[in-house]
């Protein structure tokens, strides 16, 4: 037999499709040619493929070799084919009887020493295959346990190509995964540690019962980056779906540590001020790979320092945040990922961060206007909670009485909340308040009476509230009434909106 075929997959950002891998062996000189728009790191396929057949005891065919990937017009990347190269090639050969592997996908990167290595995408790959009604996989072992979360499949691991050999020639047994346990739960930030500030505490509950974006602006120490850093804290866990789209980005990145399962926690991601445009929605040369904005799908994408980083990397956030999803296109095609993120941005007032506050400040008016001004009006129009917090008093830092709410007090409140919202929301396909388009607030039977709008409207005709600003308002309202237990929001949730919107809450 001269001909053999192997399923595997290909990736195209989060979307897998079903790649068949043909060889044909011809007499001729002997040489190996691929084809199906394969990249750089799949042409080398050839050279690792070789040696890896060599040094697992194979015979190498010395013939005219052809490899196609099927379908021929899809870019392929990456050194997921491998191991289904090499089996397509020893079927091809005579060598393997490759009955074995009939509606079985394949998946390994191949050491020049034989051995099967972990690759990345394997869970969205997987879960791409299952779709496309394959039951039965075989990956490396070091991703065993990511590929094991997708229902329906049978997973199977191998660590070497002799290994893979064995149980297509003999039926020697694969390791299937052990059976996963719960994600152990970390040691969480708690919001007891953040003295004061009830005013922050308040902010960032809104934001994480409606998931919402979040500005905290004031001088150093007064707790920005704790208040920040404590938000994922009281966000609910993510549920199946949720999780397996975290874990399928965190996959395709390489940030899955080895032998992770699915995802449980929502992410949070802190870039340094210094990061770039490409790190920070994705990028790179051929197909772009996910950005911090992308790994903090689902969670929290916090920005300290904020004033800090370069104009066009804050704004490359403006259409993600908008939309949920960030399109990149380079020179081997575009590429879509998810990025449905709270945003969380901290600031100083000013360049010389004077934590004595404004009566110390070194800085000219100008100066200030021209620092909180590299946050762009169309940027900070997306933020729906903006709070200005104020310097901690002694009272506040060191009196016992003053103990704060822990962590599980306020997620229970936010949990609440979210169940409400989703209650509420979930037959329309929202999840959260931040999810809702602003029309479906403005008509029945979720439009407000005029008598409690009628503060909203004034400011939207005064200039002083933009027509995106006023659905953020009514979507905080229907956060804080959430929160307190309200059917609907009335007045005072709108005023208490309209203050956290405006940074007029003090």
């Amino acid at each position: 037999m001269s001909y053999a075929k192997v399923l595997c997959v290909g990736l195209i950002g989060v979307t897998g499709q079903l790649v068949e891998v043909e060889a044909d062996l011809a007499p001729g000189l002997p040489a190996v040619v691929l084809s199906g728009l394969p990249d750089t790191a799949l042409n080398e396929a050839r050279d690792r493929v070789r040696a890896a057949i060599v040094n697992s005891g194979q015979r190498w065919p010395n013939r005219r070799i052809t490899v196609n990937l099927l379908p021929a017009t899809l870019p392929k990347h990456g050194s997921a084919f491998d191991l289904a190269i090499a089996a397509a090639l020893l079927g091809g050969s005579g060598e393997l009887p490759l009955a074995p592997l009939d509606g079985v996908v394949v998946l390994g990167e191949l050491g020049l020493d034989g051995s099967v290595r972990p690759v990345r995408g394997t869970l969205p790959m997987v879960a791409a295959a299952a779709r496309a009604g394959v039951r039965g996989v075989i990956v490396p072992a070091g991703n065993a346990a990511e590929a094991a979360v997708v229902p329906g499949v049978r997973v199977r691991s191998v660590d070497a190509l002799h290994r893979l050999v064995g149980f297509i020639r003999h039926g020697e047994a694969l390791p299937e995964p052990a059976e996963q346990r719960p994600e152990p739960a970390a040691a969480d930030l708690d919001l007891a540690d953040v003295a004061g500030q009830a005013l922050g505490r308040r902010a960032v509950e809104v934001a994480a019962a409606g998931a919402h974006h979040l500005a905290l602006f004031g001088p150093p120490g007064a707790g920005k980056t704790m208040l920040a850093e404590r938000l994922p804290s009281i966000l609910p866990p993510l549920d199946d779906e949720a999780a397996l789209e975290v874990t399928s980005l965190h996959s395709i990145a390489g940030a899955l540590p080895p032998g992770a399962g699915l995802i449980r926690r929502p992410p949070f991601q802190a870039p340094h001020h210094t990061t770039t445009v490409a790190a920070l929605v994705g990028g790179g040369s051929g197909l772009a790979r996910p950005g911090a904005l992308s790994l903090a799908h689902r969670g929290v994408l916090f920005l300290d320092e904020a004033p800090e980083l370069g104009r066009g990397a804050l704004e490359a956030l403006r259409q993600p945040l908008e939309k949920g999803r960030v399109a990149l296109h380079r020179s081997r095609g575009g590429t879509e990922y998810p990025a449905r993120v709270q945003l969380v941005i901290a600031g100083n007032p000013c360049p010389c961060a004077n934590p004595a506050g404004d009566t110390h400040c070194e800085c000219s008016p100008l100066a200030r206007r021209r620092y909180l001004g590299r946050l762009s009006g169309p940027l900070l129009d997306r933020v729906d909670v903006r709070v200005t917090l104020k310097p901690l008093t002694a009272a506040e830092l060191l009196d016992p009485e003053l103990a704060a709410e822990p962590s599980a007090v306020v997620g229970a409140r936010v949990a609440g909340a979210r169940e409400a919202a989703r209650a509420r929301w979930s037959a329309r396909g929202w999840r959260v308040n931040a999810d809702v388009p602003g029309p479906e607030l403005r008509r029945p039977p979720w439009r407000l009476p005029g008598r409690d709008l009628r503060d909203l409207q004034r400011r939207l005709d005064s200039g002083s509230l933009s027509a995106r600003g006023f659905d953020r308002v009514l979507r905080l309202a229907w956060s804080i009434a959430d929160l307190d237990g309200r059917d609907r929001p009335g007045h005072e949730d709108i005023r208490e909106a309209i203050g956290m919107r405006t940074g007029e809450l003090a």
